[in-house]
């Protein structure tokens, strides 16, 4: 059986033929390339699959790169091995998969593997985590600037600090209840953390049968700055968090809005669902 290597050739700063080159040095299992180009390439993946049995396919790229060929694999059930070469990382970062090059080849050719759940919203695939608001405002500027990595991340901060909207009212309807919610953000995760590396979930998991709406109330430093802190209480004033399985999320206005680091539009309403197992990833 052959292994399928998807490739982003704008992510990240690495070499990717070196990249290519390194991982068919430790294996000898034939593989195909295939490179994004942003033109059909879910379809063009798919195809790929249905012509071929590969027993893996290694996925070089970010988060909106694994969640395309998750996207792609419709009934296939392929395990997934990451290699890391995104802006924030964050389902690697959440998967303790390591950044160094030898060690997530190491394990995206491993074979210890785990299955994962995904969540539903507004019918796309999100593998790690969603939110409404100040977070997807600066992934909006940071996708429309120059500057690629984290140092194009921190160059948008403080002028998407500046034209921040503000705080946003938000209709929260589940199966047992309907609540009403003030804040500047609101995440849907299906993780511990953010791709910065962030603790804002610190009891979530990846493979409970859940997703957390995380309500961030205010623009708080000192209460950013314990999210760098596993050992850290977060108050619940900064932070609330409400478990589900199933909800629906209104606001008034339109707001901006992101999947897994990709940003998408601005929306006033979310229906998001569990998708239990979803996904196996090597790890």
């Amino acid at each position: 059986m052959k292994i399928l290597m998807v490739i982003n050739p704008i992510s990240g700063d690495e070499d990717k033929d070196h990249l290519i080159d390194l991982v068919k040095s430790k294996t000898d299992k034939e593989i195909d390339i295939f490179k994004t180009s942003g033109e059909e390439d879910c379809k063009k993946i798919s195809q790929q699959l249905e012509q071929n049995d590969y027993e893996r396919i290694l996925v070089a790229g970010g988060d909106g790169t694994i969640k395309l060929v998750a996207e792609s694999m419709d009934s296939h059930q392929i395990p997934i091995g990451i290699i890391p070469l995104g802006s924030a990382n964050g389902l690697a970062t959440d998967l303790n998969i390591p950044l160094e090059e030898e060690a997530y080849i190491n394990i995206a050719l491993g074979e210890n593997k785990r299955t994962i759940d995904a969540i539903n919203i507004n019918d796309e695939l999100c593998l790690h985590i969603s939110d409404l608001g100040l977070n997807a405002e600066l992934i909006k500027e940071y996708q429309n600037g120059k500057v690629r990595g984290k140092l194009g991340y921190a160059l948008k901060t403080i002028p998407t600090l500046f034209k921040n909207q503000g705080a946003f009212n938000f209709t929260i309807i589940t199966d047992e209840k309907e609540i009403h919610r003030y804040g500047i953000m609101l995440a849907i995760a299906n993780s511990r953390k953010f791709g910065t590396g962030a603790i804002v979930n610190k009891n979530g998991k990846i493979d409970d049968g859940i997703f957390e709406l995380l309500i961030f109330k205010s623009l708080d430093v000192i209460e950013i700055l314990k999210t760098l802190d596993e050992e850290a209480e977060i108050s619940p004033e900064f932070l609330e968090i409400i478990p589900s399985k199933k909800v629906k999320i209104k606001t008034v206005k339109k707001i901006d809005f992101q999947i897994d680091g990709e940003y998408l539009e601005s929306t006033n309403e979310i229906n998001a669902e569990i998708l239990p197992n979803r996904l196996t990833v090597f790890c």
